[in-house]
């Protein structure tokens, strides 16, 4: 079990706080739960992946909120040939972020259009008291497990009226339905009680608001400020909570199981969804 950091708000590298392994974070939360489950949950500790989507969104955020990954531009317009592979491999191992000439200028606009916007840009304003890329790390009370979050953007204790925890997700669509799917696929709404919770548990704030910041991809790189409704963030809660006692039970005895049946014998009978079999139904 690997913990390098004690309770407390850390300026650290993304690389360090990914290694704090033994401190649960919210996306670990989620693999412990289904669908996934926590042989995944280990597997991924043990065997870090990368996407090339992340890439682009480490960038996004470094040029956004000013902190964050470095990034190394590749000056090439894709990676078919060998030189913009090898490029992108060296930078990845120096710990950035490669992106290309005009996933740049991408972002470039992408920062641009978050700094014009009038909720948005406040939110993201270090001007306005707060930090970007900040790592909070607290005991849960109830359990004793270590707990970690990595916040976009951290305002400042007494600084303002209102403490609001931002979150900046980049994405495809950010019209209000593309939102809410984006939320109940990825589980995002976990993430409102997990951030949270880190705030109180180091009295940075009793009530902080929770806020995403969702920016497309493509121009006119639209943005849209969100808020998860309260009944879905105390679903949230309890899906946190859940995993946090999964976390606790599975790291105690060292075990971490894989899928398991509802039923005594081991198997798991499955029947078609609802929708499935009424697109089967035939008209007399």
């Amino acid at each position: 079990m690997s913990i390098s950091f004690g309770p407390g708000v850390h300026d650290i590298t993304e690389h360090d706080y990914f290694a704090a392994t033994g401190a649960l974070s919210c996306s670990g939360a989620k693999l412990l739960l289904p669908p996934s489950c926590p042989a995944l949950f280990k597997y991924r500790q043990d065997h870090p992946e990368h996407k090339r989507a992340w890439d682009f969104g480490s960038a996004a955020h470094r040029m956004v909120l000013g902190q964050g990954a470095d990034f190394i531009v590749i000056d090439a317009d894709n990676y078919r040939t060998k030189d913009a592979q090898d490029a992108a491999k060296t930078a990845r191992a120096a710990g950035a972020a490669p992106v290309l000439n005009h996933e740049y200028e991408q972002i470039k606009a992408m920062a641009a259009a978050i700094r014009a916007h009038p909720l948005a840009g406040p939110l993201l304003d270090p001007a306005r008291g707060g930090q970007p890329e900040r790592s909070l790390f607290w005991v849960d009370a109830d359990t004793g497990v270590h707990r970690r979050a990595r916040i976009d953007w951290l305002p400042e204790p007494f600084f303002t009226s209102r403490f609001i925890i931002t979150d900046y997700k980049t994405c495809e669509h950010a019209d209000r339905a593309s939102i809410r799917k984006a939320i109940a696929n990825y589980g995002y709404y976990q993430q409102d009680d997990w951030y949270s919770d880190g705030v109180r548990a180091l009295g940075l704030d009793p009530d902080p608001a929770f806020l995403f910041v969702f920016q497309e991809k493509k121009a006119p790189y639209l943005v849209n400020v969100a808020q998860i409704e309260p009944e879905d963030r105390a679903v949230g809660r309890a899906r946190n909570r859940q995993a946090i006692e999964r976390f606790r039970d599975c790291t105690e005895a060292d075990m971490w199981p894989g899928y398991e049946a509802d039923t005594h014998d081991g198997i798991t009978y499955v029947s078609l969804p609802p929708w499935t079999a009424r697109a089967q139904e035939v008209s007399p």
